[in-house]
């Protein structure tokens, strides 16, 4: 099978992204894995397919795999990515709605960068004590799409990412599924700095949306940081989160920023 692709990323997150319109295309997990290795296939943290909408209540919908081949319930900067080809390949020039496993995603544009309207958060769990190979460490963690855990450090670029983040990942109170893990540094009013270690890669990603979402609104919630929060990530762009909160919870999330498109291609798998 021959298949037409476009390589995009955001902020450094980056998707293979296939137009399924017409529903003809059945990947398996390990044609998926192909695709995204980035030694024999295209290279990318995970792939996305355009599908219709399923339940007739968004404009499309998509189907969502990690670079391992599991299926993810939502992405932050892959929705963004996604947006933008849904633009380009139907010359939308309006807001629009698709579906995903989380709930559905509305897209707004401003230019090049992106604004992803979230699904509302839920399961936070603030001032978790939890005990690690290197001791008891204070835990946060809540539902952006899919479970995150965020955990406060002094300085980014000492985090343990590779040695506590598949440790997190795993850890028994986050079963069966795991969950992804987020080291946040403060840098100011916010203004946060976030390195994430993602579920489904297996290891840190250059950016990680729902990651990003997940370690401002506890930002806020901890420090009193107020909308928008501004966000590093390793990649080195700048993510925005908005948000507000009634009632102890947050509605109106969003995330803006970047979604490039990187080249097209022609691949058989």
């Amino acid at each position: 099978m021959v298949l037409d692709f476009t390589k995009m990323n955001g902020a450094g997150n980056d998707f293979v992204l296939i137009d399924n319109r017409k529903r003809k295309i059945k990947l398996s997990r390990e044609q998926v894995v192909r695709l995204c290795d980035r030694h024999r296939g295209v290279g990318a943290d995970g792939l996305l397919l355009l599908v219709p909408s399923v339940t007739g209540q968004a404009d499309w919908a998509w189907e969502f795999y990690n670079s391992d081949g599991s299926t993810g319930e939502m992405c932050g900067n892959g929705a963004r990515c996604f947006a933008r080809f849904v633009q380009k390949l139907t010359s939308l020039r309006r807001d629009f709605t698709f579906e995903t496993e989380a709930g559905i995603i509305t897209a707004s544009f401003q230019g090049e960068r992106v604004t992803a309207s979230l699904t509302q958060p839920q399961d936070l769990v603030l001032n978790q004590r939890v005990k690690f190979s290197v001791g008891l460490q204070t835990i946060h963690s809540i539902n952006t799409g899919v479970p995150h855990v965020v955990l406060f450090v002094l300085d980014a670029n000492q985090a343990m990412v590779r040695q506590l983040g598949p440790e997190i990942r795993r850890h028994p109170n986050f079963g069966p599924k795991g969950t992804n893990v987020n080291f946040v540094q403060r840098l100011g009013p916010s203004h946060i700095r976030v390195r994430t270690y993602e579920r489904g890669v297996e290891g840190e990603t250059l950016a990680c949306g729902t990651g990003v979402t997940a370690s401002a609104l506890i930002a806020a919630r901890l420090d009193g940081f107020s909308s928008p929060v501004k966000v590093q990530v390793q990649g080195g762009e700048e993510l925005e989160v908005s948000f507000k909160e009634e009632n102890g919870q947050f509605t109106e999330v969003r995330l803006s920023g970047p979604a490039q498109f990187v080249f097209e291609g022609r691949i058989e798998i």
